[in-house]
């Protein structure tokens, strides 16, 4: 076994606790740095066996499994037994049972052992190609916008992938629509589901330069009472605007004579110069950029929850969600696009 080899196995078990065993005390003291990593996959071996033997309650049975003597079985027990200073293992001519500190053992080597087996998993799946059919839920205008983009490239990258894409402003539930992944703008927390940030978010208050130029430019939240204002509906009701006024966060219910249910249209609408709108900066940065659209009310503006990916909780993710949420975090890692 090579000294690097070792060194990486060591450095795993140690995060992993293998390293609890009082053994590595007397180790630490040892002059060969190399000896003590050697040192400590053995007590690992010995904890291997001592598990084994806990779930057959036998030292035959549970040589078989490891595929070595009931003698070198025997000898795992007795130095973990001796480097702990205490009895894990009761044996009689007829039966092998757990001590009370036995079992204390066998409950945290237990999990010692699902967590080496996790980590296996999870480095063998990072070789995994990508492959099957990816099902993803997109918001409408920031998906169509932002996230088909890196998906095209994504999929030109894993040819062995295809992808399903649902666009909607509403949260689906992923489990029982056998959804993937799906990208959410704010939303709220789920704790059966997995989230990763990907973007921050905010709400710009903007008109285009002509309106501006007819009617003035309001100099703060009450003097939107003598605009335009385009309104985004949902659910059949006006969705308010969103400012930090005086240090609190608040809605505020506004109206207007056009009130719309897809951003995009009020884009449209504002570009047009047919009052002031709120809409998301992934939607108008890049008008605000050519002066198509100028800001408003800048200093009431506040941070919204940040648009993220979410999947469902699983123990191992699998390689077509985990490489493309990692495509997105790559391409947005310098800073989102449309800021």
């Amino acid at each position: 076994m090579s000294k690097p080899f070792v060194l990486r196995r060591a450095m795993s078990l140690c995060r992993t606790g293998v390293y609890w065993i009082r053994k590595t005390d007397k180790v630490a003291d040892k002059g060969n740095r190399w000896d003590d990593l050697e040192t400590m996959l053995d007590h690992f071996g010995d904890v291997l066996a001592f598990v084994r033997v806990a779930d057959t309650q036998s030292f035959t049975r549970a040589a078989e499994r490891l595929g070595i003597s009931r003698s070198a079985v025997g000898k795992s027990i007795a130095r973990l037994e001796e480097n702990l200073a205490t009895r894990l293992i009761q044996r009689t001519t007829r039966s092998t049972s757990l001590t009370d500190e036995g079992q204390l053992f066998y409950e945290h080597a237990l999990r010692i052992l699902c967590e080496v087996d996790d980590a296996e998993a999870t480095l063998a799946e990072r070789h995994q190609t990508p492959k099957g059919r990816l099902r993803l839920d997109l918001p409408t205008a920031f998906g169509r916008l932002h996230v088909l983009p890196v998906l095209q490239r994504f999929l030109a990258d894993w040819p062995e992938l295809e992808a399903d894409v649902s666009f909607s402003d509403d949260y689906c539930d992923l489990v029982s629509d056998g959804i993937d992944v799906a990208i959410r703008i704010g939303g709220p927390a789920d704790s059966g589901l997995i989230r990763q940030v990907l973007a921050p978010h905010r709400l710009v208050t903007c008109a285009a330069p002509s309106y501006l130029e007819r009617r003035g430019t309001p100099e703060d939240i009450d003097a939107l009472q003598q605009h335009e204002k385009i309104i985004f509906t949902y659910a059949n009701g006006p969705v308010p605007w969103r400012y930090r006024i005086a240090g609190a966060l608040r809605d505020v219910h506004v109206r207007g004579a056009l009130r719309l249910s897809n951003t995009e249209a009020i884009r449209d609408a504002t570009l047009a110069g047919l009052g002031i709108a709120q809409l998301g900066a992934f939607l108008v940065g890049d008008d605000i950029r050519q002066g198509r659209l100028v800001p408003v009310l800048e200093d009431f503006s506040r941070e919204e929850p940040p648009i993220a990916a979410v999947y469902p909780t699983r123990r191992h993710v699998s390689p077509k969600v985990r490489r493309f949420v990692e495509a997105i975090r790559k391409e947005w890692a310098a800073g989102a696009p449309w800021e």
